[in-house]
């Protein structure tokens, strides 16, 4: 039998790297002369994998998903295994992570997480079509990055046991990655004290369009429930086709935009503060520990960081940096006993959750997922708070890794 941990042969030509790339698209930097630079090298030499995924990177940052997901595609037929070296000199750590084919929202964005540190990575691709590899790099801790979707249900379950007697700590098993469906994840939260997460249920489209003509009632889908109502193709992320019905009309108007067969429904919460505007947090959670990575404030309901305003309006930069400020001793609190829980219940070292709270002072959770962005790519002259926020969760997940070598090291 072949030693899955012996070392692997080096790439010949350089990665650049998801990170770097994004941060240089975050700067309004023009990629595509990049790109085209990356194309003609891959030409050139058609067995060069690492000009492959980065100009998939590239392809996604500037827009052109499907082009970009072929070109990736492409990669990893020639190539499973990218190295990227630690940015810090040292003995380091050597983590091996798991990742899975998809755009920049489908693993967790480890480059970000480990920027400037003394962590090396090897980041091995795998599908459902490939083999596991006869030999990996030797490492000190692996983590499994791909994310929960209907398409990695199977490959997480593979991984499972190809992963039950790995010879190395192993961070976020795929069992516990499974379980974070919008559905899962309001399962396994159910009745968490101090904990509001709307029934989410699964619907075809069917169903839908009785609710729509009246064929049907909300109780009927959701039990005890009633409009206005939160619906979402299965799948979409970054609140792509996220809206709000505020009656069974607007189901049916949603479904002639939308051709999408199966969605989630849930019941809308208002959890707009006495002034009428809506704030939602993105936390880490590490080894069950809080950190904050970004405070929104907006007049609408459905806030993503980007949309939200934060760079045109000083009065929610401010309120912002308090929140960052003081997250410990005030939000992080306030919610010790239900984050606790949360984090036994999904047994995931690291997580991430949108969220928000509610008018009863309930920490009222939108999504938990363990691909959600963190990164500081944020302009420091416009947001030098987040410098201190984001090098604590650095510094967490950096000790995190630590933690889970340490034991092996014992051994």
């Amino acid at each position: 039998m072949s030693d899955p941990m012996k070392s692997a042969v080096v790439p010949f030509s350089p990665l650049i790297g998801v990170a770097p790339l994004t941060r240089r698209a975050f700067l309004n930097e023009d990629l595509k002369p990049l790109g085209v630079a990356l194309l003609a090298r891959a030409r050139e030499n058609p067995t060069d994998a690492n000009a492959y995924l980065d100009c998939s990177t590239i392809l996604q940052l500037i827009g052109d998903r499907d082009i970009a997901l072929s070109v990736q595609a492409q990669a990893i037929e020639i190539q499973a295994l990218y190295s990227l070296p630690a940015q810090k000199a040292g003995a380091g750590l050597r983590l091996l992570v798991i990742m899975g084919p998809g755009d920049l929202m489908s693993n967790t964005p480890v480059e970000f997480l480990v920027e400037d540190s003394d962590v090396s990575l090897d980041l091995l691709y795998l599908t459902l079509a490939s083999t596991w590899p006869a030999s990996v790099p030797d490492h000190d801790v692996m983590m499994v990055a791909l994310a929960e979707s209907e398409a990695n249900q199977p490959l997480l379950q593979r991984l499972d046991g190809a992963l039950a007697h790995w010879p190395r700590p192993v961070i976020n098993l795929p069992a516990r990655i499974a379980v974070l469906s919008r559905d899962g994840v309001c399962a396994a939260l159910r009745a968490v004290a101090g904990v509001e997460m709307p029934l989410t249920v699964r619907t075809g489209r069917k169903d839908l369009q009785a609710l729509g003509n009246g064929m049907m009632t909300v109780g009927t889908l959701l039990p005890g429930d009633q409009f206005p109502l939160i619906v979402r193709p299965i799948g979409s992320h970054a609140g792509q086709n996220l809206e709000k019905m505020e009656h069974a009309a607007d189901v049916t108007a949603y479904l002639a935009r939308i051709d999408a067969e199966d969605f989630y429904l849930s019941r809308f919460v208002d959890y707009s503060s006495a002034d009428g505007l809506f704030r939602k947090y993105r936390i880490a959670l590490i080894e069950g520990r809080p950190f904050v990575c970004h405070y929104a404030v907006s007049a609408h309901w459905m806030i993503h960081y980007l949309n939200a305003g934060m760079s045109e309006c000083a009065e929610k930069r401010a309120e912002e940096a308090a929140c960052m400020a003081h997250f410990d001793e005030e939000f992080a609190v306030r919610h010790a006993v239900a984050l606790q829980d949360i984090h036994q219940r999904m047994g995931l070292p690291y997580l991430a959750i949108d969220c928000a709270e509610t008018r009863a002072g309930d920490l009222l959770i939108f999504e938990v997922d363990n691909a959600m962005v963190v990164h500081a790519m944020d302009d420091a002259a416009m947001f030098p708070y987040k410098k201190v926020a984001m090098h604590k969760v650095f510094a967490a997940f950096r000790q995190m890794l630590e933690n889970a070598r340490q034991p092996a090291l014992a051994a």
